[in-house]
């Protein structure tokens, strides 16, 4: 084992622990701990946005989904990335000027119904858990990976981390520590790419794909994973393969992988519909993440709101330029993990694979699996933020008047489930399961947001019939794509890329049931566009 990797994980969790206890000072109200009193600046606010942002599935999942399927998924970082675009142009300012703390607020406060805010209240929940158990799941993945310890030990040690530093700080703690956490998460990524790519120059730079397929560069053992057919021949879970340098990549029948021309070149087994269907849920899902919006309620007006914004856009482009390299080295010097499925580890077992077992691969590796963790810690911390905010505001009643207690209740109540569930889905692929998490976003909240903001005529019977057909339909999409049986066809497509049907369907619903309900539109509607709309220097 590395003697490097528990040092370096004690000091990330030992300066996350400290950087949340510093933040405690300045976190004494219920507006401290639910948007740090509106008084973050653009530029904490962004490297914040950024560094919870920038999930298991932009740190581990991206390179895994690169090294395994090739161009394809590029689309993934592309719209993770181009997602704040849309945030920028239609959502960011005129949801800073509602003045609302949580999603569910913010339908209140435009579509004055309580039965709306309940149902965005349970979309908000079900949206941060999907989110959070991969998250987890990652930890434990990388504990498993670096360490060879339980799975579950690494899932629990984020989970209480996470939740003490919410229950203890809030928002206004978190802040500062997931800014921090954005930029170890750079640094673990483009300091080891350096010598890395330095590396394969040296080797002489080794075809990444050759036409045949991916070969083994040195000397490799397998150990099998499930029971498995590799070429013809059947395998049992425990057994030892043992590869030549040169020799194949053989491919497993239980792990789905591209190989040959077709890993370089678009298009390949996905089709047109899938692709466009994830480009739409990356790109619209990001204005209906609770955890993302939660954010901009942190802002101190609208104008701030968009500078943060635009700078998220930079850092989170800036990052995104890293995995896709760690996916296609993986190609060449980790081959082994198409074989055994586990794909999301190739940033993990990369530096040591390619640089060896000296001090430098070490540190280097070391260094990785520490933005590992921070990737972990900083998304969870802010899914769990959003979730606790609204068991805050909306199971436990609360309400702005509620006390600091109160919050750390509704933390403790928000945990409990997402760690439950990380405990038993070991397997799950990470990236895929956070592109789910957007097809309901971009199915709800986002259709939600852009009407209420954006056309007077939206009524609580229109949004609510929109959110519940629409988000309800990717939720079930997700529910049978996690835990039923296989689909193979157009219904595998429909199923598991639902966003191109199911958000057209959420807007078409909510349009029409508001135009037929139009005597629903609230009468107050011309001031509270006003506000959304209107500079804050006009002070209205």
């Amino acid at each position: 084992m590395n003697p490097y990797t528990i040092p370096g994980l004690i000091v990330v969790v030992l300066v996350t622990v400290g950087i949340g206890a510093y933040g405690l000072r300045f976190a004494r109200t219920t507006s401290d701990f639910l948007v740090a009193s509106r008084s973050v600046s653009p530029s904490w606010n962004a490297a914040a946005i950024s560094g919870e942002y920038l999930s298991a599935a932009s740190f581990l999942g991206v390179a895994g989904l690169v090294l395994r399927y090739g161009v394809d998924v590029l689309w993934y970082p592309v719209g993770f990335a181009a997602g704040y675009l849309a945030l920028l142009m239609f959502v960011a300012a005129p949801l800073r000027r509602s003045g609302a703390f949580t999603l569910p607020d913010f339908c209140e406060v435009r579509l004055r119904s309580a039965p709306l805010r309940r149902l965005a209240s349970v979309f908000v929940v079900f949206i941060g858990c999907l989110y959070l158990v991969p998250q987890l799941q990652g930890a434990g993945l990388t504990f498993t990976t670096v360490t060879g310890g339980s799975y579950v030990w690494g899932a629990l040690l984020v989970g209480v981390v996470v939740t003490a530093n919410v229950a203890l700080g809030g928002m206004r703690a978190i802040t500062f520590v997931q800014a921090f956490q954005y930029w170890l998460k750079l640094t673990a990524l483009a300091v080891p790419v350096i010598f890395l790519i330095l590396q394969w120059q040296s080797d002489g730079r080794p075809q990444i794909d050759p036409p045949a397929g991916p070969t083994f560069s040195a000397a490799t053992s397998v150990v099998v994973s499930d029971d498995a057919v590799i070429d013809g021949r059947v395998v049992h879970k425990g057994d030892e393969l043992h590869f030549e340098a040169g020799a194949p990549v053989p491919r497993v029948s239980t792990v789905d992988a591209t190989f040959g021309p077709d890993w370089l070149l678009p298009g390949g087994d996905t089709s047109l519909f899938a692709t466009y269907s994830l480009i739409l849920a990356t790109f619209l899902g990001t204005m209906g993440l609770p955890h993302v919006l939660v954010r901009f309620y942190t802002n101190p007006d609208g104008a701030s709101a968009r500078r943060t914004t635009l700078v998220v856009l930079g850092l989170v482009g800036l990052f995104y330029l890293l995995p896709t390299l760690y996916g296609v080295l993986g190609r060449v010097y980790t081959p082994q993990l198409l074989m055994t499925g586990r794909t999301d580890a190739v940033v993990l077992t990369l530096p040591e694979a390619m640089l060896g077992g000296g001090h430098l691969g070490r540190l280097l590796g070391a260094l990785v699996t520490a933005g590992a963790l921070a990737a972990f810690l900083s998304t969870s911390s802010g899914l769990l933020t959003s979730v606790a905010g609204v068991v805050f505001t909306d199971v436990l009643h609360a309400g702005r008047t509620g006390s600091v207690r109160d919050f750390r209740v509704a933390t403790m109540l928000a945990a409990i489930v997402p760690i439950t569930l990380s405990l038993y889905v070991s397997n799950m692929d990470v990236s895929r399961v956070v592109g789910l998490a957007f097809a309901v976003a971009a199915s709800s909240f986002c259709p939600l947001l852009v009407l209420g903001i954006w056309w007077r005529g939206l009524t609580d019977f229109g949004a609510a019939a929109g959110v519940l057909i629409g988000g309800g339909a990717a939720m079930a999409a997700v529910l049978i794509t996690v835990l039923g049986p296989p689909l193979s066809g157009w219904p595998a497509q429909l199923i598991e890329q639902p966003a191109a049907w199911t958000v057209p369907l959420a807007f078409l619903v909510m349009i029409i049931g508001s135009l037929v309900t139009s005597r629903r539109i609230p009468a107050d509607v011309g001031a509270t566009m006003l506000r959304l709309h209107a500079p804050e220097s006009l002070r209205i």
